[in-house]
Formats: structure tokens, C-alpha cells, sequence
């Protein structure tokens, strides 16, 4: 499914299981990513949110800087207009909260028009884009 969809966007859980061995869906993710043809794209803030959640181990941290570093995932980095727009997905959606990491990949995916995201988030069944349009989740954990 991955295949039709160049571009994807890709939350921290599903990076964090990746790389975390112990992770239940680390399997699949590796299967997933396996697969994926797609430039797979993040935020700056979600890059932030898997380190924090890889620490304290410092070489599985590196290995996944290391993937950063070699454009496995492109970290998109949040403009003036992102948080203008995320301030106004945090009062719609106040009853979630809304995270911080998950509402800026609402907003990149609306200014850089990608609908695809692989994420282990139930919360993107709930978030809309612009128009009210849903995520179309490209990664659906077993």
C-alpha cells in the first residue's frame, strides 16, 4: 500500500519501534519500512519526542541520528504559519489534548499536501486536515 503514496508522513511512535528491539510492534515496523518505497518525512519536534523516548541508550539514539543524517527520514521544520495553525488545532482539539509532535504533522501535512501517514497514534483516526479530510494511515498495527 506504501507503494502508492510518494511521500508519507511518519509519527515518533512508529519510529521509536522501530528501533527499540523490545517494542511489540517492532516487527511489523521493520517489515514496514522494508517495503516502503515512499521518502518518509517527520518534524523536527518528533525527531525530539524518539530521542527522548530512545534514552538512555546512546547507540540505538546514534543509529537513529544516523538515519536522519542520511535522509531515511526528512525532518521538516515548522514555519511561522505551522504554529499559527497548530494554535488553532489545539483548540479543536482539546478534549484529546493535542500533542505537540502530532500537531505539527497535522500542519505539515496540510501545507505540504501529504495525506499518507504511518503512525501507531489512535489519534489520527480523529485528526483532519484541512476541509475535513482524514489522514489516509498507511500502517495499521496488527
Amino acid at each position: 500500500m506504501t507503494n502508492y503514496y510518494p511521500l508519507i508522513l511518519i509519527d515518533s511512535g512508529i519510529m521509536v519501534a522501530f528501533y527499540n528491539r523490545q517494542d511489540r510492534y517492532h516487527q511489523q515496523v521493520v517489515q514496514f519500512f522494508s517495503t516502503s518505497t515512499s521518502q518518509l518525512i517527520t518534524t523536527v519536534s518528533c525527531i525530539t519526542e524518539v530521542m527522548w523516548l530512545l534514552a538512555p541508550n546512546i547507540q540505538v539514539q546514534n543509529e537513529f541520528l544516523s538515519a536522519v543524517e542520511k535522509g531515511v527520514f526528512l525532518a521538516e521544520h515548522l514555519i511561522c504559519e505551522d504554529y499559527k495553525r497548530m494554535a488553532e488545532l489545539n483548540l479543536n482539539y482539546q478534549d484529546l489534548p493535542g500533542d505537540f509532535s502530532d500537531l505539527s504533522l497535522v500542519a505539515i501535512s496540510e501545507r505540504l499536501n501529504i495525506p499518507a501517514i504511518a503512525t501507531l497514534d489512535k489519534d489520527f483516526d480523529i485528526y483532519r486536515r484541512y476541509r475535513n479530510q482524514p489522514f489516509i494511515r498507511v500502517f495499521y498495527p496488527q
